[in-house]
């Protein structure tokens, strides 16, 4: 097995004891001595760590950071409106939060009703992405059934998806208050299900327009469309969709849900202030942007496994997936030379894991890193005993330690993360932690980590796909006569292959068309029936 000491160390505990960080009033530790680095790393990294250190610090001060885009990114700001680089920044962020808090007030007070006059009870969240998946991981995290809303979200275009989220809400539509979100307005997705929505409520006899609030960019689309609406919240250009929960995205629902979003602030700045520090073994995301930066080589070469011990963190790992894999996921760094950087993010739960994929991280390919999360707290109640003097938390945290000795032993690295509870406190520091390990090691690897250009070419290619297949319903209906897709592929200059997926769509979801399958798609053949 391939163990790195450092000198004067001849035992596990030594490296344990070196590289255990804690922060004691976070209540939250983190662990690296499972990593393998040499002695001489961080003094072999201190001129990119250095780079990384003023890069974030003038990014905080307001430089445009993301180049790109040409926008300075101000997620930290959203914590700690002070530090914003110019009084109308910081003004912004006040005046927003405080009209989230007064419009919470009246809903609460029943000064805001629904439109049959009963107060609301349900929460219907429209987005996609960071616009939904921020809210998600927080009402998860934090939620639970005593909640003064009770939160469904609709955050795909997926027909069937859209429909069950209806029809659990079933009369409740009535007394549902719906938030769409969306930055630039024009999210496809979040259109579809804004207006599927509204569809919904007019077939229940009910105006969509006194029944919603729109959280986007001042000035959009959705901005425009939503002027009679109950209330607008912004979304401000300076924070990406992926670091929006703590803007009006995350805290117009979680205050609506009665959860604490002063504490989730608090977490998120208190872990903010632990990580502005320049020094390295002082500074938790600083230790985890090297530790990425080591297991990887530099490269994303291995996978980031994340295994939350704790029911209540299961989208934590779903949410970094979106975090870490959108920033980093380049092909460009920022001298404009090819690099195709990034780190691929998986996970779920455990122990639940220990009965699925653990089983390759310990004795399959050695592609990959484990994060665990600890929750030290096991539940606020008494425990039972399951055994004489053992509690089911007990075993959660028996099987936790146990595969990491397990991995361990057979040479695979782990990172280990601790919070003494699942609060809006720790969940707002763990968040923030991520967020600024995401920063510095996009600069370590030197790329930019606050644009998304491989997501817009997925939107832009999807339109061209949508525009193709309202072409060939017009033409399929004009000719009157069965054609292969090869023939009508030439005849509008598209790809075979693209038409015949579309032709195959349209036979499958419109009334009319038919399908008569040949040999391979080049003779397949679809009919306009009349």
């Amino acid at each position: 097995m391939r163990v790195a000491y450092f000198a004067g160390m001849n035992s596990q505990w030594g490296r344990f004891n070196r590289y255990f960080l804690r922060y004691p009033d976070l209540h939250f530790s983190l662990d690296i001595s499972r990593v393998y680095f040499e002695g001489s790393y961080f003094e072999t990294m201190s001129v990119a760590v250095a780079k990384a250190f003023r890069s974030m610090e003038a990014l905080e001060k307001g430089a445009i950071a993301n180049p790109d885009e040409k926008r300075m990114v101000g997620h930290y700001w959203l914590r700690a409106p002070e530090l914003a680089p110019n009084d109308e920044v910081r003004h912004d962020i006040e005046d927003t939060n405080e009209a989230i808090y007064e419009f919470v007030r009246k809903v609460d007070a029943g000064e805001l009703q629904a439109s049959n006059g009963d107060d609301f009870t349900d929460l219907l969240l429209i987005g996609i992405g960071g616009s939904a998946l921020g809210p998600q991981l927080v009402a998860d995290a934090l939620g639970s059934d005593a909640d003064r809303m009770r939160v469904h979200y609709l955050d795909n275009t997926d027909p069937e998806g859209i429909d069950s989220v209806f029809q659990r809400l079933g009369t409740n539509i009535a007394t549902t208050l719906a938030i769409v979100v969306s930055k630039s307005g024009g999210t496809k997705e979040t259109r579809n299900g804004m207006l599927e929505a509204a569809a919904k409520y007019k077939a229940a006899g009910l105006d969509f327009a006194k029944h919603a609030v729109a959280v986007t960019g001042k000035g959009s689309e959705l901005d425009r469309h939503a002027a009679g609406w109950l209330a607008r919240f912004p979304m401000f250009d300076w924070v990406g969709g992926r670091t929006s929960v703590m803007s009006a995205v995350g805290l117009l629902p979680m205050a609506l849900q009665g959860l604490n979003t002063e504490q989730l602030l608090a977490g998120a700045s208190a872990m903010d202030e632990k990580t502005r520090v320049h020094d390295v073994g002082s500074n938790a995301a600083m230790l985890l942007a090297l530790m990425w930066y080591q297991t990887g080589n530099g490269k994303g070469e291995k996978d980031m496994v994340i295994l939350p011990y704790k029911d209540r963190l299961v989208l934590f790992s779903k949410y970094l997936q979106q975090l870490v894999m959108e920033s980093l996921g380049k092909e460009f760094d920022l001298d404009g030379k090819t690099v195709h950087q990034g780190i691929a993010v998986y996970g779920n739960k455990g122990s639940t894991d220990q009965h699925a994929y653990v089983q390759q991280l310990r004795d399959g390919v050695r592609n990959f890193f484990v994060t665990f999360i600890q929750v030290d707290t096991a539940r606020n109640s008494a425990g039972l005993e399951v055994e004489p003097g053992i509690t089911s938390g007990d075993y959660l945290q028996g099987f936790l330690r146990g595969t990491r000795s397990a991995l361990f032993e057979k040479d695979r690295e782990s990172i280990t993360i601790s919070v003494d509870r699942v609060t809006p406190f720790s969940v707002g520091a763990l968040i923030a932690l991520y967020e600024r390990a995401v920063g510095f090691y996009g600069s370590l690897v030197n790329i930019n980590a606050y644009h998304q250009p491989g997501v817009e070419a997925g939107k832009k290619a999807a339109g061209r796909l949508l525009e193709l297949q309202s072409h060939l319903a017009k033409l399929l209906q004009a000719i009157g006569k069965p054609a292969t897709a090869e023939e009508l592929a030439k005849s509008v200059g598209a790809d075979p292959e693209d038409v015949f997926h579309v032709l195959t769509h349209l036979a499958a979801n419109r009334s009319g068309f038919s399908r008569h399958l040949g040999e391979s798609p080049s003779t397949d053949r679809f009919a306009w029936k009349k």
